[in-house]
This record gives structure tokens, sequence and C-alpha cells, in this order.
């Protein structure tokens, strides 16, 4: 049972950003202060930082949205509903890594909570692009 009406729940889930979320945002932010030049929320797959010269996309995906295995959890309200929801969103991903993948793409995905790390993704990214 939800706990929030239809109406109320609606509202709320409209607010759900879609791209621009705080950890894409922090992320490219470190990026960019290192001089990297990309694109973002790139071609039909929609990528989240794209750099189409190289090939390289990057996936900043949140840990409840995309199913993290240390941080993603079915919430117990609904479940009959979410559950669905979020392994969809898990298969999807891999189709889209897949679909990358065949068209000569590297693919990095980048879990929210490693964006706590200073040294982790940015740092393998800004070494994929500088090819070191």
């Amino acid at each position: 049972m939800d706990v929030f009406t239809p109406e109320k729940r609606s509202e709320v889930m409209s607010k759900v950003k879609s791209r621009d979320t705080a950890p894409e945002v922090k992320f490219r932010k470190v990026l960019w202060a290192a001089g990297l030049r990309y694109r973002t929320h790139y071609g039909p797959y929609k990528i989240d930082v794209a750099f189409p010269g190289m090939k390289i996309a990057v996936f900043v995906d949140g840990c409840f949205w995309h199913g993290c295995p240390i941080h993603g959890e079915i919430p117990e309200s609904n479940r009959e509903y979410w559950a669905p929801k979020l392994e969809r969103n898990a298969q999807r991903d891999s189709e889209t890594t897949a679909a990358l993948e065949a068209e000569g793409w590297t693919v990095i995905r980048i879990w929210e909570h490693e964006l706590k790390k200073p040294e982790g993704p940015a740092a393998l990214v800004i070494n994929a692009v500088l090819g070191e």
C-alpha cells in the first residue's frame, strides 16, 4: 500500500529528474575542470556524458533507479509495481550497453555512490579519454 494518494504520488514522481541530476553534474564538473569537453544526453541512447570522437559513453547510474547491488532496494510498499519497474530499468541498461558496444563504443557505468570516492570514476574516465 502506497503512503501517498495517487495524485500526490504522481506529483512526487513528476519531480524526479531524468537528466542533469546532482551526481551527474558533480561528475561533469570534475571532467570539465580536467579540461575534458563532452556532450550530454547524447544520441538515441541518451548517454549521460559522451565523447563521440573517441566513442566513449559514460552513464552515471542512480543506486535506486538502476538496482545497485550494494544500495538498490525494492521499496516495501507497492512491491508489485516497483519490482518489475526496477528490473526493467536494469534490463534496459544491459541492452543499451550491448547496443553501444556493438556499435564500437566503450561503455563506462558508474554507480552514484562511487562518486563519493575522491579518486574513483572521474580518474578512470579521464585516463580513458586521454589514453593513459
